[in-house]
């Protein structure tokens, strides 16, 4: 056999680039796992037990301009530790989210859910790793004196009008914001299509763990929006809030409404065991 020639080699590789950057593209195809899927079943608040009511009375009291201006500087000043993702969802594991209509499951049980459906469906690697860490900033719980009204639930701006589109939206009557006239505008203290990276989101596990893994991971940008955005359903879901966001969005939009199908919908499959799942997951990052 003849040894290959550099202009062969320079071909192969060529060939492999492309093939990465094909399966890279999958991330936005058809989250063919779902398609069979009872989804008018999911999300179904007007029969919320009490409960998941008292914890949105409580969040859209609480979640003002002022907090969530000081808990992020508060996040600034933090000393994080360090650990590894199987050892952080395994910390994770003993919380209930009180927000949640849909599942009882386990933390880690949720998490291994949306991974592996992600999986199953042939979704890129970065994507796979999306799916399972997407709700560790609900380890939030284990520093953060606040209770889960600052960690779980939708998530919306602060700072402006609240939309009529946010889950139990007649709850914000409560909200000192909501007596401020200069907030309570379309565009409160933004511009128009100033860009959802220039608002501030109602603080929780999704924007906390977006700021750590921004500059701590080499998930692409898509990743992160996922991260940032899958508990902001007024907007990937209902469509609201639109004369805030600029072109980029659009991109970040069309990559959570790709990642929402895992994390929604896979709470109806079949439990997983973790203990079977561990020793793939060792591995830190």
């Amino acid at each position: 056999m003849q040894p290959a020639t550099f202009a062969q080699l320079e071909q192969t590789s060529d060939a492999v680039d492309e093939v990465n950057q094909l399966k890279g593209r999958l991330w936005n195809s058809e989250a063919e796992f779902a398609v069979e899927k009872d989804i008018i079943s999911f999300r179904q608040y007007d029969d919320a037990c009490d409960h998941v009511r008292a914890f949105y009375q409580e969040q859209h009291e609480k979640q003002t301009l002022e907090f969530n201006v000081e808990i992020r500087k508060r996040f600034a000043k933090l000393n994080h530790c360090e650990m590894g993702v199987w050892e952080a969802m395994e910390l994770l594991n003993s919380m209930k989210d009180d927000s949640d209509p849909d599942t009882s499951v386990s933390q880690i049980e949720h998490l291994l859910q949306t991974a592996e459906a992600i999986r199953r469906d042939g979704k890129p690697e970065w994507m796979q790793v999306v799916g399972l860490v997407h709700d560790l900033g609900k380890l939030l719980t284990t520093f953060q004196p606040e209770g889960q009204w600052a960690i779980v639930g939708d998530t919306f701006p602060v700072g402006c009008k609240f939309s009529d589109k946010i889950i139990y939206s007649e709850k914000f009557y409560s909200n000192p914001d909501s007596r401020n006239h200069k907030l309570m505008t379309d565009c409160g203290i933004y511009e128009p299509h100033c860009g959802l990276d220039n608002v501030l989101l109602s603080w929780g596990h999704d924007e906390y763990l977006y700021l750590v893994l921004k500059n701590q991971s080499t998930l692409p940008k898509e990743g992160l929006w996922m991260i940032r955005y899958h508990s902001f359903y007024p907007w990937h879901r209902e469509g609201a809030y639109q004369h805030l966001c600029n072109d980029a969005d659009k991109d970040a939009l069309a990559a959570v409404q790709a990642f929402n199908p895992y994390d929604l919908y896979s709470k109806s499959d079949d439990p997983v065991d973790p203990e079977k799942l561990k020793p793939i997951h060792q591995t830190y990052c």
